[in-house]
Order: structure tokens, then sequence, then C-alpha cells
């Protein structure tokens, strides 16, 4: 395995595990990574990098289930007894629809139009002013004392579907998922808390969906040799997203979104204005 691959490698899976939960965009960031670390060459295409940056989202996933895993146990025990599992279940299911079909049917165009820096960097802004009026919106009206859905187990069908409807936008490169569906969620009425916890449980049908398609999809371009370099990622990813979630969780209990949300722009700000300047070489 090629040494400085494998440190690419290393550096992408970080990124992935450290953004993916975070309303401030996974793609956005491997893209952007992609293009200043030159990810992709002659010993690794870009058609395989493509999958490499799904595939390693499975080492995100699963530091959700391993976070939930006493939760996850106890919905997956419950399904056929628990009606509170089985509505955990059915909105996740309906939730996870939107996206799912839309994905299909127009990823590979969405690929070709926005998966370049700039376009990255255009949804950093405009989705940090969302964030921005979203947060104002709820101390304007105190939203977060008065929530009409406490938390995931109060959540119905047409809460889960409103959600999924908010994380179909983010097969728009750095919109963030786990922003779209946890903004969405608090514009649709659940708390800061029920949004974020029903993003996480949301992620592990659509990112692990992702993975096995993208993997069936493209298995000839795979081998046996990337098999270490997808692992390194893989674990990165795991390690990465777990200290996050950790973090996150103890982050919401007593501060809102709005450090994303400036973060996105500035960040998307700088973006825009090297890619004019010439001072960065980002890469389409």
């Amino acid at each position: 395995m090629d040494t400085i691959l494998a440190l690419k490698a290393l550096i992408m899976g970080i990124v992935e595990g450290l953004t993916e939960f975070l309303p401030i965009s996974s793609t956005g960031h491997l893209i952007l990574a992609n293009s200043l670390l030159q990810f992709t060459g002659p010993s690794f295409s870009k058609e395989k990098a493509d999958v490499f940056e799904i595939v390693i989202q499975a080492g995100a996933i699963l530091a959700v289930c391993w976070e939930y895993r006493v939760r996850i146990a106890t919905v997956l025990s419950g399904m056929f007894t628990d009606r509170k599992a089985q509505r955990l279940v059915i909105n996740l299911i309906i939730a996870f629809l939107p996206a799912a079909i839309l994905g299909f049917l127009f990823s590979r165009r969405i690929k070709e139009v926005l998966f370049n820096p700039v376009s990255v960097a255009i949804a950093f802004i405009v989705g940090g002013l969302i964030i921005l009026w979203v947060e104002r919106r709820n101390k304007d009206r105190m939203s977060m004392a008065s929530a009409r859905v406490e938390t995931v187990d109060d959540m119905t069908p047409l809460d889960a579907l409103k959600v999924g409807i908010a994380q179909a936008f983010a097969l728009i490169p750095g919109t963030s998922r786990s922003g779209a569906t946890i903004i969405g969620g608090m514009m649709f009425g659940l708390s800061r808390k029920a949004a974020t916890e029903f993003s996480f449980f949301l992620a592990i049908p659509t990112l692990f969906a992702a993975t096995i398609y993208s993997l069936y999809k493209e298995r000839a371009l795979l081998s046996a040799a990337d098999v270490p370099l997808f692992t390194v990622g893989t674990v990165a990813a795991f390690v990465s997203a777990f200290l996050c979630v950790r973090w996150l969780l103890r982050y919401i209990s007593s501060h809102d979104f709005t450090i994303f949300a400036w973060y996105r722009i500035v960040f998307g700000i700088i973006v825009l204005v090297t890619a004019y300047t010439g001072v960065v070489a980002w890469v389409e």
C-alpha cells in the first residue's frame, strides 16, 4: 500500500468522521479535501475515489450504532411486539424514502453538475444563512421551550415525511445531510434533542444503503488490493465520528447551531475568494 496514499486516506477518513454528524456537510468537506490533497491520480482513479468517499461513511455510521447500541437493540427486539419500537421503525422507513428515490433517479446528474468546490462553497453559504434564520426564528418564538415534539418517540409519520423531504435536499453537495434533517426537524416542531437523535437514527439506513449500493454498482472497479486503503479510511471515520457524536450530544444540551452557521459562511467565502483569485487551484 502506497504510504502517501494511505496518509491521504487517513485524513479523508478523519474529515468524514468529524463532519458527518455536524451541520457542515461531510460530502462538501470531502470534495474540498480531495481537491486539496489531490487524492485522485494514476494509482487511484476519480471513480474509485468516489466509491471510497461513500464507503467510509460506514465507519461513521458504525460509531452511531455503537453509541446507541442499547436503544437499537431494544428497537430491534421489540419490532414485532412494542408499539413504540414499531413507530420508530415506520418513521425511519418513511423518512428514508424521499432521498432514496430522488438519489436513485438523479444522483449521477447531480454529481456531474454540482460535485465541484465552487458549488459546494455556495451551498455552504446558503445553508449557513438558513441555519441563522432558523435559530433566530426559534429564539423569537421561544420554540425550544414549547417544542411540539420533545422526543423521537413522539414523532408522527407526517413529521417523519417532512424530515425525509428535508434530507433529500442534502443530495446537493455542501448542504449537509445532518444539517438538513436537524434544522428541518426544528422548523417542523421537533425539539433540538429530538431532531438531532432522529437525524442520527436516520443516518443508519440512509448511509448504509448508499454504501451497499455504491459497492455493488462499482464492484468492477474494486479489487482485493483496495481493501487496506478502504480499511484505513473507514477506521479513521469510525474513531473521529465516535468522538464527534459524544461531543455533539453534550454540546446541544446548552448551545444552538449558530457557530456552525458562521463556520459555513466564512469557509464558503474563503473557498470562493481563493478560487476566484487563483490562490488555491481547486480541482473540479
